[in-house]
């Protein structure tokens, strides 16, 4: 059963070779570029990939434009920051060989690298995604182009594995990264109805924070767990501030 993988990528020219070899088994591998200004393209072509290029009208459907290019029905979908580690591509190889023949799609747990640690604990961990399936039975769906994520029809198996995920080159980075997917989220949220409330504005940032500095031990990882903890509780309270000021007619950029 051959294997398309399948990548979106922008401005990509350090991480691209490393994602790219880690799918050396794939029988294809398909990137679909949004204009990259740097050596994203050429990298990925002497790497032995179809690059091509398309320009970005959003991370869903960019994606599924990838899957839609791919020979194979069976996709394997990477981010440039990710890479297939090798237990799980044994997992891969292995359900593979065996036809794919229990699942119409597979997830496994993604192991994000934050300023020099592996988080194994938190909100960071085991973080399942949904990433190898058949397209001919599911795909990215839906009208949500932010944190999007695959589904198929049919049985989803979980296999062993990390996928490797290096999300960040710098605390800077991070902070515009999530402040521009707050604002994605709170327009997505606020154009099909949803609205924040007082309660939700005080107290979804304290939950997120105290759900995987506490009570998923993120406290065990160092300062490492505490700065992740508090980014990703401010992603909260960024996103519920912003849908509280469209829905007072207020811009929020």
């Amino acid at each position: 059963m051959p294997i398309s993988a399948c990548i979106i990528t922008f401005n990509e020219a350090d991480r691209i070779g490393d994602c790219l070899a880690s799918l050396a088994f794939c029988d294809e591998i398909v990137v679909v570029d949004s204009g990259s200004t740097d050596a994203t393209r050429e990298i990925a072509a002497t790497a032995g990939a179809r690059v091509l290029e398309r320009a970005f009208t959003g991370f869903r459907s960019q994606k599924q434009f990838a899957v839609d290019q791919a020979r194979h029905d069976w996709v394997l979908c990477l981010d440039a920051d990710e890479r297939v580690s090798p237990e799980l591509r044994a997992s891969l190889l292995a359900a593979r060989d065996a036809g794919f023949a229990d699942a119409a799609g597979y997830r496994f747990a993604r192991l994000s690298e934050y300023f020099g640690r592996f988080l194994r604990r938190g909100n960071a961990y085991p973080d399942r995604v949904l990433r190898l399936f058949d397209r001919r039975r599911g795909g990215w769906r839906g009208d949500r182009e932010i944190h999007e994520a695959a589904s198929v029809d049919g049985p989803v198996k979980t296999l062993p594995g990390d996928l490797i995920h290096y999300p960040y080159r710098s605390l800077m980075q991070q902070l515009q990264k999530t402040e521009r997917y707050a604002r994605m989220m709170a327009e997505h949220e606020f154009a099909r109805g949803k609205r924040a409330s007082l309660g939700k504005l005080v107290l979804s940032p304290a939950w997120r924070f105290w759900r995987g500095y506490v009570f998923r031990l993120g406290f065990l990882e160092g300062w490492h767990g505490l700065v992740y903890a508090y980014v990703r509780a401010n992603y909260v309270r960024q996103k519920t501030i912003m849908l509280w000021m469209l829905e007072r007619g207020q811009k929020v950029e």
